[in-house]
């Protein structure tokens, strides 16, 4: 994890000029809160842009509205409304460019949107006007698969990709090679490969381990392996992590990137997990504590 210092933060704040607002509205109470904080940012002197969808439903005039690249490449900042889901979406996008991305929660775990809608102006506030805030920086898995020598498909995931058949209750067989030495082979229904992020959400479920966010480290976690032995496996981040299938599995299989993206392939091509070069670059306030989101969201007991 990297912390800008107090340079850095005063430097960045400044450059607050231009903001971006986005998400996937679920109802009309997060349509209002996109209408009512782009008035407010407006009020406050930001030149503001709304992601067009957004943009569109709120009848706002054409100079407003930006498709998330655009938002990346003219914003510095990104404030998204929504759950998890929303962030993971724009994340893999925006990671590309040199823009901070805060969260309000309106989802359900909100593992990576710190702020809360209750209190969400006052703590905006303290982040624009008062520089109350670090930035944090988690990487991101690329995953690729190759076919007789070429990649032929391609995509980023901030949680974890998950190499799976394409059809339910179809086990798979195959090798892992990591850093191009055979690791192990596994029969299961897939592998899911996950980033620190990542450890708090699908790896969980399957009995995966948290792993810290300021860890270089991937997980290795196995979905209903058949054999007792198999255990999940933490390995260096920088890794790179390569998969064999035998020839035998006749179903398609996919790689599933933060289950929003499908690359699909055969079992003849080989499928590539290593870190990617574009980074997430989460805003949090100076008051976060990852250790206190895991109380909150895993239900863990607190201190005395």
């Amino acid at each position: 994890m990297k912390i800008h210092n107090a340079v850095d933060i005063k430097a960045l704040q400044s450059s607050f000029q231009t903001i971006g607002l986005l998400g996937k509205p679920r109802h009309d109470l997060t349509l209002q809160m996109h209408k009512n904080l782009f008035q407010w940012l407006t009020e406050k002197g930001y030149q503001v842009l709304v992601e067009d969808v957004i943009g569109k439903q709120l009848g706002l005039e054409e100079r407003y509205l930006a498709t998330v690249d655009q938002i990346g490449k003219q914003a510095q900042l990104g404030i998204v409304i929504g759950g998890d889901g929303n962030m993971l979406g724009r994340a893999r996008i925006l990671a590309k460019y040199d823009i901070a991305l805060i969260g309000i929660n309106r989802g359900n775990l909100g593992f990576l949107t710190d702020i809360d809608p209750k209190n969400a102006y006052a703590q905006l506030q303290a982040c624009l006007d008062e520089g109350e805030f670090f930035v944090e920086e988690r990487f991101l898995l690329e995953a690729s698969v190759e076919r007789e020598g070429k990649i032929i498909a391609r995509g980023n995931a901030v949680n974890e990709a998950v190499i799976h058949p394409a059809k339910i209750a179809h086990m798979i067989d195959f090798h892992v090679y990591i850093n191009d030495k055979f690791a192990f082979s596994q029969r299961s229904d897939g592998l899911i490969i996950s980033t620190p992020t990542g450890s708090t959400a699908y790896s969980l479920s399957a009995g995966g381990p948290i792993l810290t966010p300021q860890l270089n480290a991937i997980a290795l976690v196995p979905m209903f392996p058949h054999t007792l032995s198999s255990r999940p496996l933490v390995i260096d981040g920088d890794s790179k992590i390569s998969l064999r299938f035998a020839e035998y599995n006749t179903s398609q299989m996919e790689v599933g990137c933060d289950s929003q993206i499908e690359l699909e392939f055969s079992p003849d091509d080989i499928v590539h997990i290593q870190k990617s070069p574009y980074k997430l670059r989460l805003l949090h306030l100076k008051s976060y504590n990852y250790y206190n989101v895991l109380c909150s969201k895993l239900g863990w007991l607190k201190s005395f």
